[in-house]
């Protein structure tokens, strides 16, 4: 692995012996999805996950599309299951996420989904006039509300800290604007709380999933609306497309600001007014790009049979590994130890993190760093063995001791 020094790691004390992570991994249920996966032999991949590895199946299902699909069939692949994709990828999604199949679809980015869902929000009770977020969320959420309340007269964004979300949630919100789980910290909000709390004020509730979907359960249960990214969790690859939600209980009345002519009822009868399609089809926008789609397909269905209580018994366990790492060294650990609390990623503080980080990935442990101080590793429970968490755990200590 890495750069093939030699590495003793003397001192270090682990919650379980390198034998002991292997012999996890002889018994482990969820083995045999790595070998579905694409992992370089010289690396350790725990990346915060901003990338999932390439899925063995979507090689051969991006050939076909492409040599096929495309060089073949040409323009007949639109009706030989082009045009139905949004609708076909999303309900492969829903059951991730706790929603019916016909309450999410496949379309652009989560920052273009979140903005058509801040506006429809905003719209549904123009008496109400404020988004609130929580300070500190992923910067594009924040960046794309300032954006959308900019469109609709006399809205506003409230940002606050998070202990001072329960008491900010009042008579004007329309929209709580969270992210399920934090990009940094990896503290997890109580969903059917926060969603009953926003409820019991009259306000809706849109859930970001792009940092849950794929490492923990999630059950969007009584939610509005969410979003969610396919190029983390999902491994949908560079730049996959997005997804979102709408409970169907507001799919008539919610509205697609980008009202472009793939939403529109009609697409191909090419009339000049605008006329919102049925149910979810209504959220597409622009024609789909199907390379993006493709790879999300065959991932999504390399990981259609995973046990998500087991990935989630997995996760907790790979935590405790890394988190014992980094006791044994004095680093602060930022994210819950509670499993209830937290996703499937640990991050450290470090006052030179970014330097400690940049020498780790030298050794071959790619994890990465936020600033100004964080030390970030994902613990993927599909294709991270306990030995690779071991032995980036053994790594990391050996790399801050040096200093």
């Amino acid at each position: 692995m890495g750069t093939g020094k030699a590495t003793h790691h003397e001192g270090f004390r682990p919650l379980i012996t390198l034998n002991e992570a292997r012999a996890c991994d002889d018994s482990d249920p969820l083995a045999h999805f790595r070998d579905r996966f694409v992992i370089p032999d010289d690396v350790l991949y725990l990346d915060g996950n901003s990338l999932g590895p390439l899925p063995r199946a979507t090689i051969d299902a991006n050939r076909d599309l492409v040599e096929r699909q495309w060089g073949d069939r040409l323009i007949r692949s639109w009706t030989e299951g082009w045009m139905d994709a949004p609708a076909r990828i999303g309900a492969k999604i829903a059951p991730w996420i706790g929603a019916a199949a016909d309450e999410v679809i496949v379309a652009d980015t989560v920052s273009a989904n979140l903005f058509k869902l801040i506006v429809a929000a905003l719209r549904y009770d123009p008496a109400r006039k404020v988004v609130l977020s929580e300070a500190g969320n992923f910067p594009t959420n924040l960046h794309i509300a300032e954006g959308a309340v900019g469109c609709v007269p006399g809205a506003e964004l409230r940002v606050v800290p998070r202990d001072a979300l329960k008491g900010a949630v009042g008579d004007d919100t329309a929209l709580v604007l969270l992210t399920h789980v934090h990009y940094k910290t990896c503290e997890r909000f109580d969903m059917p709380a926060w969603t009953a709390r926003a409820h019991m004020a009259g306000a809706l509730i849109c859930w970001d999933l792009s940092h849950s979907v794929g490492a923990i359960a999630v059950d969007i249960a009584d939610a509005d609306c969410s979003v969610g990214c396919g190029y983390k969790f999902l491994n949908g690859g560079p730049g996959a497309p997005a997804f979102m939600h709408v409970a169907k209980r507001h799919q008539e009345r919610f509205g697609n600001v980008l009202s472009g002519w793939m939403g529109h009822a009609a697409p191909f009868a090419f009339t000049d007014p605008y006329a919102p399609g049925l149910g979810m089809e209504r959220w597409r926008t622009g024609t789909p790009s199907m390379l993006a789609m493709a790879a999300m397909e065959s991932a999504l269905n390399t990981i259609a049979d995973v046990d998500i209580a087991a990935l989630e018994t997995k996760s907790a366990a790979l935590f405790d590994i890394m988190a014992a790492a980094g006791d044994a060294i004095g680093l602060e650990c930022t994210t819950p130890r509670d499993p209830a609390q937290r996703g499937s990623h640990i991050s450290f503080r470090h006052p030179d993190a970014e330097n400690v980080m940049s020498c780790l990935i030298a050794r071959g442990v790619i994890g990465d760093f936020r600033t100004p101080d964080i030390l970030r590793f994902g613990l993927t429970p599909l294709y991270l063995k306990y030995e690779d968490v071991w032995r980036a755990g053994a790594e990391l200590v050996e790399e801050v001791r040096s200093r």
